[in-house]
């Protein structure tokens, strides 16, 4: 099983599908880009397109840093805080408290150089999975 080395492996263009399964409303998809740069500490990650949900259609990016500490990615957002961390192996889990809502991620490189996040998100008001799927452009 070939899996990434490292933050190199991931710089470049990534093709995007996405499906939200919500369990208190609709259901929704994304399909878009994400673009991996180098920058002086990392990577930036820059993810855009089209969310589709209850019959409309939304613009949607998100902005991550990915760097690498020690053995471990480290994810921050955009303001600077930590996001989450994973190991680089065939199938890696996180976390991340946003209170009052727990958000869990297993990433899974098993079929690099595509790979796939699934999200578990759980709040007072939220409960859905989130499961995106990454292919080299």
């Amino acid at each position: 099983m070939a899996l990434p080395g490292g933050l190199d492996d991931f710089e470049g263009r990534w093709r995007i599908q996405r499906r939200i399964e919500d369990r208190l409303g609709p259901d929704a998809r994304f399909e878009g880009v994400g673009i991996f740069t180098r920058d002086a500490e990392g990577l930036r990650y820059n993810e855009t397109g089209q969310l589709h949900a209850a019959g409309q259609s939304f613009s949607a990016t998100r902005r991550y840093s990915w760097r690498m500490e020690d053995t471990q990615i480290a994810v921050y957002f955009d303001d600077g805080r930590l996001f989450h961390s994973f190991e680089l192996t065939g199938a890696s889990r996180a976390g991340h408290d946003c209170a009052p809502d727990r958000y869990d991620v297993t990433y899974a490189f098993e079929n690099w150089p595509a790979w796939r996040s699934v999200w578990e998100v759980r709040g007072p008001r939220k409960d859905y999975r989130m499961v995106s799927a990454f292919a080299r452009e």
